[in-house]
């Protein structure tokens, strides 16, 4: 690979995102395959530095990211990705596709790839279905808000829309689930529920129809485990709402759900917009 000149690094935050359900649809190319479903993009999101130098830190650590080397491999460049985000890995929240996105917004911008937005989703998006560690995220955290997949793919070939309500998002996680593991089984009985869930949504786009339906799609699915179910059964208890984040055992709620039922949950709300560089001081 090569790199060019650089005088400066940049910074890209890509919002975090939990995915209430989905359903699975492969194609003959990465950039036309993808899922369809519904989420929630949080403001507490990812971080992504890119600078001269070589490999990647998450929080301080050396990390290996199979996407994120993908997404460089494509720009043909080899520099430094660090990134910082206050959000658990493996539980739901869409950090390795933020990181591929972050990185394609930040590597563009610091050592002039010439890319456009939409080109830099699709490299993120297909670095993202050819490792196996996502299929929707990349486009809705390029959108923000509560992104409704209609139809699955990267720019040009997904459709989106959403649910224009704002609210205070609470989330608790009980521990990891692999997204890879899920995807590469059978996923029949998985995409059945998810086309079912969004039919529904599509007829009211509300967010608590989206958490009817994303509920309803975790136990059709058999994706649900017993502490997320616990979980969900207490916020329904106290009149919240609340459903499991795909794919991470991590019960997600609107308001003040899962304080009131009697857990500490992390705090934050719906991003209004998309990814975005920030600004150099």
């Amino acid at each position: 690979m090569t790199t060019e000149a650089s005088t400066d690094a940049a910074t890209a935050f890509v919002p975090g995102h939990i995915t209430g359900f989905f359903s699975t649809h492969p194609a003959d190319t990465p950039v036309e395959s993808g899922s369809r479903g519904a989420g929630i993009t949080l403001t507490h999101g990812v971080d992504v530095c890119v600078a001269e130098g070589t490999g990647t830190t998450l929080n301080g650590e050396h990390v290996s990211v199979e996407p994120v080397d993908r997404v460089l491999d494509m720009l043909a460049i080899d520099v430094a990705v660090t990134a910082e985000t206050p959000l658990p890995l493996g539980a739901g929240f869409g950090v390795s596709g933020a990181l591929s996105l972050g990185t394609a917004l930040a590597a563009n911008a610091a050592f002039d790839c010439g890319r456009s937005e939409n080109e830099l989703i699709s490299i993120a998006h297909n670095a993202e279905v050819e490792s196996g560690t996502g299929l929707g995220d990349v486009v809705s955290q390029a959108r923000g808000g509560v992104p409704i997949r209609l139809s699955p793919g990267a720019p040009g070939y997904g459709l989106l829309d959403g649910i224009p309500a704002p609210s205070q998002i609470e989330y608790c996680t009980f521990g990891e689930l692999s997204t890879e593991s899920v995807l590469s089984g059978d996923t029949t009985r998985l995409t059945n529920a998810g086309e079912t869930a969004l039919e529904t949504l599509i007829e009211r786009p509300t967010l608590d129809r989206l958490m009817t339906c994303s509920q309803q799609f975790a136990r059709e699915a058999g994706l649900l485990t017993s502490e997320v179910a616990a979980a969900i059964e207490a916020v329904d208890a106290v009149g919240g709402s609340a459903a499991m984040a795909m794919l991470g055992q991590t019960v997600f709620a609107l308001g003040t759900g899962l304080s009131d039922a009697g857990y500490e949950p992390s705090v934050c709300r719906t991003h209004a917009t998309g990814a975005s560089l920030r600004l150099r001081e």
